[in-house]
């Protein structure tokens, strides 16, 4: 099974600066690259042979490869918060009882809420110079429109330049739109129940049945009139009042412009680094590569053998390089790189086209699922940590890691505390990537869909297996299909799932691709599995304390009084206050 739809990569690069003579393994400086959509078969150090990844793949050359790394969660945003927490998203009230699991403007209330601790604040309070450049994706403003309560200001970082969502097809025009084929579907039953309404009581009112007056009909009609003006004015405006760039609080280019945009966020990182060699400091680099609207500077363009989504990758392979000389090249520098994924793509990456057709333009996997499934394909993603000196060169651990251990494991590097009033539910990777201990601490992960819990994953501590149980699994569409197309993510209740009732299960050490569910028959132990993941279940469904839903529908949907506009409505909120400067030296290779 291929999996489909659009994933998040989170890359992280740790570089620890410290002096020649005293290299210490605490306090290091940080630095986390994040970028979208980009899947384990497009690297070329986890078997791809035709995208050029050469500075991504000389990581693993030089540090530890994680074969079993596990995104948190399957989406973009609720991934991220658990990444930032070290906690399942649903402590957070950062997974959604609806279908929608992300943020989608960026006028909505929803967000990482203020009380949630992330690593950037606890790095902070130790000292460090913190700053998040590209993409957000966890919220902005919740009761005004400079409130900024869900800002990565308001959560640690001192710099920002990025967006605050994600970067839609509807960012780039000619591209198409995630939300036209939603949105049709969604207004037809009204705009059916509207106009019946309206004709029945123009009958019954002809007719003498019912005196209705003339003012209901006026009034019916009016309201009917307004809802389509906004619904219209916001779809046609959607990339200026959605996709700007911000530096702080201040949005600076309205729409973004994809023009050497990666240039950009490189060169924001590059300087931030030289304003902080004496300090320590966290930078987070999130870029948009390679979320569709896929797009690349002209010196990468039409140079890979993959089209435009090619171009992207190895011009974001571009940028790791760049900043890997820069740390290379500073005096003293003893670099940790850390690169993983919050979430994975389609073992087959799928291109949509404007007109709504796929077709695959990229590396094979054996893995089954996609963004937003709990597949394999849609959770396991690659990890790969650079330390010379701490970290042994060209190791494997093969052990279940997650992308919420990157929060222990960080705040511990930077000699910080960590919080005692709350379930952290990650892991400090440090002494499994020293081989220090061979066994994750992680004996049962949680996989929720959304806000339903659809999966778990039991290493058993006494053995090599991998079990792996799934209460439901999402209903593909159309039914012949490899994914959710007709919806572009799969959603997680109702009848958008088929519940199983025993759970499917699969042993991962012999089985990855979760081809062949075991059965009472073939597996003689099926029942006792079962038995203890039900205990783990409970267990793990105990510690969980109720917490607002940040992705209620009246969180998610768009407020005019959040709408930020660096000039003004009538002006179709358009500035270009980003020049740029000059520009970084790129070679394609």
């Amino acid at each position: 099974r291929k999996k489909m739809g659009l994933l998040l990569l989170l890359m992280i690069c740790q570089c620890a600066i410290n002096s020649v003579k005293t290299q210490s393994v605490s306090n290091p400086n940080i630095i986390l690259l994040v970028a979208d959509d980009l899947g384990i078969g497009d690297l070329g150090c986890y078997g791809n042979k035709t995208l050029r990844t050469p500075n991504i793949d000389k990581l693993a050359e030089e540090g530890v490869t994680l074969t079993q790394h596990i995104a948190a969660a399957p989406l973009c945003t609720p991934s991220r918060a658990a990444f930032l927490t070290g906690r399942y998203p649903i402590r957070s009230g950062m997974a959604a009882f609806s279908r929608v699991g992300v943020f989608l403007f960026s006028a909505s209330s929803g967000g990482l809420p203020s009380e949630e601790i992330t690593f950037s604040k606890l790095l902070k309070q130790k000292g460090y110079a913190t700053a998040l450049i590209g993409k957000w994706h966890l919220g902005m403003n919740c009761e005004s429109s400079n409130d900024f309560c869900h800002h990565p200001l308001s959560h640690g970082f001192g710099y920002f330049y990025g967006l605050t969502v994600t970067n839609f097809r509807d960012c780039k025009p000619g591209q198409g739109s995630v939300f036209l084929k939603g949105v049709q579907k969604a207004l037809v039953i009204p705009i059916q129940i509207a106009g019946i309404t309206l004709v029945s009581l123009a009958i019954v009112q002809y007719i003498g049945l019912l005196n209705v007056p003339f003012q209901a009909f006026g009034y019916c009609l009016l309201i009917i009139i307004i809802s389509l003006v906004v619904l219209m004015f916001f779809f046609y405006h959607f990339r200026h009042l959605n996709c700007f760039l911000m530096r702080n609080h201040q949005v600076i280019q309205q729409p973004l412009s994809y023009e050497n945009l990666t240039q950009r966020l490189t060169k924001e990182a590059v300087q931030f680094i030289r304003r902080n060699t004496d300090t320590p400091f966290l930078l987070v680099l999130s870029y948009l590569h390679v979320h569709t609207a896929l797009y690349a500077s002209e010196n990468f363009r039409g140079k890979s053998k993959h089209g435009l989504y090619g171009d992207a990758v190895e011009e974001m392979d571009w940028s790791v390089g760049m900043l890997h000389v820069l740390l290379t090249a500073i005096e003293g520098i003893n670099g940790v790189l850390v690169f993983t994924f919050t979430k994975f793509r389609p073992a087959i990456w799928i291109n949509y086209t404007p007109s709504g057709k796929q077709h695959s333009i990229a590396n094979k996997t054996n893995f089954s699922g996609g963004k937003s499934t709990n597949w394999e394909g849609g959770i396991r993603v690659p990890g790969l940590l650079r330390w010379p000196g701490v970290i042994q060169a060209g190791a494997y651990v093969d052990e279940p890691t997650s992308n919420m251990d990157i929060f222990p494991t960080i705040v511990k590097l930077a000699a910080a505390q960590l919080p005692s009033d709350r379930i952290i539910d990650g892991h400090d990777l440090l002494p499994l990537l020293q081989g220090k201990v061979t066994r994750s601490k992680h004996e049962f992960l949680f996989h929720y869909c959304n806000a339903y819990l659809n999966a778990v994953r039991w290493h058993p501590g006494n053995s090599e297996s991998v079990w792996k149980v799934f209460f439901f699994t999402p209903n593909f569409s159309p039914e012949d299909s490899n994914g959710c197309y007709d919806s572009h993510v799969c959603f997680c209740h109702g009848g958008f799932v088929t519940q199983h009732d025993p759970p499917l299960l699969f042993d991962l050490s012999r089985d990855p691709e979760e081809k062949v569910p075991l059965t009472p028959e073939t597996e003689s132990r099926f029942y006792e599995i079962l038995r203890v993941i039900y205990q783990a279940v409970d267990n793990h469904t105990r510690s969980l304390q109720a917490v607002t839903n940040q992705l209620s529908w009246d969180n998610l949907l768009w407020k005019p009084w959040l709408q930020l506009c660096c000039s003004s409505l009538f002006q179709s909120c358009y500035c270009d206050y980003d020049s740029g400067g000059s520009p970084l030296e790129v070679h394609s290779g």
